[in-house]
């Protein structure tokens, strides 16, 4: 199937981001800055406020997927202050009419608690945190997303999107449209929802590493996942057709959790590409650029090369 790829970028989806990952607190185990923000904001935050902010945990973790479309449909609003303010005073109802094209499930009462509830939390995240490093992320994330979209003139749209997302492959899902958005607090793994005819799928890019004389993350995270008998074992199962979680747990009489576990730090490190059929529907196989990648990491480490 050929879909029609749109390139996307903004610190208004990075805002939501890094307020997801904070305030549910999910994924943290997997993500290169989870633990490390939700330390250090809970720490830096006053105490009102982090109050406030540990309301939205119990919050339906399909909120997201609202706020994540009304970033796209932004229009003009791109600048933070300039996006809250419009949210803030659009009605409900301008809201739902923007959002009904995508997520037809959505009703006006519950845009309405989306808006009212969020956009307070938003300003406070703007204001104690995320001020403070847009101006770091915003040339990245740009520079990134210039470099997509040349490749998008040169690229299949399905391999431009399996090469930004290190491994996500669309198995003939009904979207033909998708937008890719580049971030950087849910690296290294993607985000993405499924609305009612587009895709929206966050790519992790790697922040530049400050020492040289470091390992660089991305290999530390694929050392660490081989590191583990058990997800060597996992690769050499997978690498002879796509699984999904549920058959692998019957075949091999594991748990779903505990294989969940692995796979996540196996597709986390690039060493597994994830097939989506639909929002609920994935299965996993051996990403052929993995052990390629390991080898060129390692020899630009050791400087080999």
């Amino acid at each position: 199937m050929t879909y029609k790829v749109h390139i996307d970028v903004s610190t208004v989806y990075e805002l939501v981001s890094s307020f997801m990952v904070y305030a549910t607190r999910k994924w943290t185990d997997n993500l290169d800055i989870g633990k490390q923000l939700i330390t250090r904001m809970d720490a830096c935050l006053p105490q009102p406020v982090r109050v406030q902010m540990g309301e939205a945990r119990f919050w339906p973790l399909a909120d997201y997927d609202v706020l994540y479309a009304i970033v796209m449909l932004r229009g003009e609003h791109d600048e933070i202050p300039d996006f809250l303010h419009w949210l803030e005073t659009s009605s409900s109802d301008e809201l739902h009419r923007l959002l009904a094209e995508h997520i037809s499930w959505l009703t006006a009462d519950e845009t309405n608690r989306i808006r009212t509830s969020y956009t307070p939390l938003l300003k406070l995240w703007h204001e104690h945190y995320f001020a403070e490093v847009e101006s770091d992320l915003r040339p990245l994330l740009q520079e990134d997303a210039e470099e997509k979209q040349l490749l998008l003139t040169k690229m299949d749209p399905e391999n431009l999107i399996e090469y930004a997302s290190s491994g996500v492959i669309l198995d003939h899902v009904p979207q033909t449209n998708v937008t890719l958005f580049p971030g950087t607090h849910f690296r290294p793994i993607n985000t993405y929802c499924f609305y009612d005819n587009l895709i929206l799928l966050q790519y992790p890019i790697d922040i530049p590493e400050e020492d040289e004389d470091e390992p660089p993350v991305v290999l530390l995270r694929m050392t660490e996942a081989l590191a583990d008998p058990e997800r060597l074992k996992l690769l050499r199962y997978i690498a002879d057709e796509p699984k999904a979680v549920s058959e692998m747990a019957v075949e091999l009489g594991q748990p779903y959790e505990t294989l969940m576990h692995h796979l996540m730090i196996l597709r986390a490190a690039g060493l597994l590409r994830s097939h989506l059929k639909s929002e609920n529907n994935e299965r996993f196989s051996l990403r052929p650029d993995g052990a390629s990648e390991l080898q060129m990491f390692l020899e630009n480490y050791i400087r080999l090369s």
